[in-house]
């Protein structure tokens, strides 16, 4: 237990803040900072809330630029991903973030934004009698109807896949934010998002843009524009 604690501290937890294994429920919320984030991709048809955590997981890596999340199951409801944060970050910094996550990748997923406690795994759920665990995340799909164990998962498991997991720095936290406020500053705005086929990676729907908005999305994608083309009649 010793080294799975250890592994729950460096990534989760404040500095000295209290935490029992026995009853693993922490603050998020530490006078106003927050060093840990959790997002949870619920129950659907088709284990489509795995797909989802996948697709989430893939994107906060490759086009986001940050390390690796872990990956636990809630113990019959849902999957989870956790981010670390090596240095916290203030609350509604954390919250903005989770923010424009949520509308980048998966919009049609409740989220809680603003969560202020959370229980760590591994834990009991009392409401199914499930266990809580943290998961390989490839073989996370196997889990994707109990969501939780029917036995207390071992602890040197646990902590191995914590091992190797990394915290966000300081300069991958503000760049990943950057990154996300400008996709949703150059994002069309909702009035004008018909359904089309024509769409440029950054979401400019090119059947309603204006001249304005196509030069603006080429210039953010270090694109300056030349126009050799004459309307005609």
């Amino acid at each position: 237990m010793q080294k799975l604690t250890s592994e729950l501290r460096r990534l989760y937890l404040f500095g000295d803040q209290p935490f029992d294994p026995a009853a693993p429920s922490i603050d998020l919320v530490n006078g106003g900072m927050v060093r840990a984030l959790a997002i949870d991709f619920h129950k659907a048809a088709d284990e489509q809330h795995w797909v989802r955590l996948c697709d989430v997981a893939n994107a906060l890596q490759t086009e986001l630029g940050l390390p690796a999340p872990a990956v636990s199951v809630d113990g019959g409801s849902a999957y989870r991903l956790w981010l670390s944060l090596e240095k916290p970050v203030p609350a509604t910094q954390a919250t903005q973030f989770l923010a424009l996550l949520h509308k980048a990748y998966f919009e049609d997923e409740a989220i809680e934004l603003g969560r202020s406690r959370i229980d760590l795994p591994p834990g009991l759920n009392g409401a199914t009698g499930l266990w809580s665990t943290f998961i390989n995340p490839s073989m996370g799909g196997a889990l994707a109807e109990d969501l939780g164990l029917e036995m207390a998962p071992p602890e040197s498991p646990q902590a191995a896949f914590l091992e190797s997991l990394h915290s966000i720095s300081e300069e991958e936290f503000a760049h990943a934010l950057a990154t996300l406020r400008h996709r949703d500053d150059v994002a069309p705005a909702a009035p004008h998002a018909k359904a089309s086929t024509s769409t440029t990676p950054g979401g400019l729907l090119l059947k309603d843009a204006t001249l304005e908005d196509i030069v603006r999305h080429l210039h953010a994608m270090g694109i300056e524009p030349t126009f050799r083309h004459v309307l005609k009649n």
